[in-house]
C-alpha cells in the first residue's frame, strides 16, 4: 500500500514538471532567420531572466555572425 502512495505521488510530480525548452543551435538559427528574430525579441524582452538561457546565448551568437556576414558583403568581401 506505502508503495501505491508513494508510486501515485511520484507520478503526480513528474506531470507537474516544466517541460525542456528545445535548443536551438548557432547554424540552425542562422538558417531561420524568423525564429532568431523571435528568440531575440523574447530574449531582449526580458534580459535579467533570459539572457544567461542557452537560446538566448546562441541566438546572440547567431544575430552578430549575420551581422558579420552582411558587413561583409556590404564591403564587397
Amino acid at each position: 500500500m506505502k508503495f501505491l502512495v508513494l508510486f501515485a505521488l511520484a507520478l503526480s510530480l513528474f506531470g507537474c514538471s516544466k517541460k525542456a525548452e528545445r535548443v536551438y543551435s548557432v547554424e540552425e538559427l542562422l538558417a531561420d532567420q524568423g525564429l532568431l528574430s523571435k528568440i531575440i525579441a523574447k530574449c531582449r524582452n526580458n534580459p535579467g531572466e533570459l539572457r544567461t538561457t542557452p537560446n538566448c546565448m546562441n541566438a546572440e551568437a547567431a544575430d552578430w555572425k549575420a551581422r558579420l556576414k552582411r558587413m561583409g558583403k556590404a564591403l564587397g568581401g
